[in-house]
C-alpha cells in the first residue's frame, strides 16, 4: 500500500490516528524542547527554538540536535501511516548539513518518499526563519507487525 504523497499543511484536515502505544509528542521532544506541529498522513512539522544551550563547542548548533529533530519529523511522518498493531524500527539515518546555524527557530518537516509493504523512505528538511536549508535528512524504515511490534 503505497500512502498519498504529502500534502500541504490544512488545519481542517484531521489529525491522523497512531497506533495506540505512540507518544506525540515524542517524550524527546521536551529533552531538547522542539514542538510537535502536526502530522498528517505521510507529514509532519516539528519546530526548536534553538538557544546556546543547543550549541556545539563552536557556538553553532550541535549536529546531534538537528539529527533528532529530523529523525523525529521523519518517523512521525512514517508513523503517521501505519495501522493500528503495526510499529517501526529505523534501519538507517543519514543527515546532510548545508550551513551553520547559531540560535534562532528552526522548522523541520518531515515526508514519506516512499511507503513499500515492509520497507519505507522518509525525508526531512530543516529551515532557519528566511527558509534557508539547514539541513536535510533521510531514513529508511521497515515497517513491523505481529510479534516484532509487541512492545515497540
Amino acid at each position: 500500500m503505497r500512502p498519498p504523497p504529502p500534502l500541504p499543511y490544512d488545519p481542517a484536515v484531521p489529525e491522523p490516528r497512531f497506533p495506540q502505544h505512540f507518544r506525540f509528542p515524542p517524550p524527546v521532544a521536551e529533552l531538547i524542547g522542539f514542538e510537535f506541529v502536526y502530522a498528517r498522513e505521510g507529514s509532519s512539522r516539528m519546530e526548536l527554538e534553538v538557544t546556546d544551550q543547543h550549541a556545539n563547542p563552536m557556538g553553532t548548533v550541535h549536529g546531534g540536535i538537528l539529527c533528532d529533530l529530523a529523525d523525529a519529523a521523519m518517523g512521525t511522518a512514517y508513523a503517521s501511516t501505519l495501522g493500528e498493531g503495526e510499529s517501526f524500527a529505523t534501519l538507517e539515518l543519514k543527515i546532510n548539513f548545508l550551513r551553520p546555524f547559531w540560535t534562532g527557530r528552526v522548522v523541520a518537516e518531515g515526508r514519506l518518499v516512499s511507503g513499500g509493504r515492509t520497507i519505507g523512505l522518509s525525508e526531512a528538511d530543516i529551515r532557519d526563519g528566511n527558509g534557508r536549508l539547514i539541513a536535510r535528512a533521510s531514513s529508511t524504515c521497515m515497517t513491523l507487525r505481529g510479534d516484532q511490534a509487541s512492545g515497540r
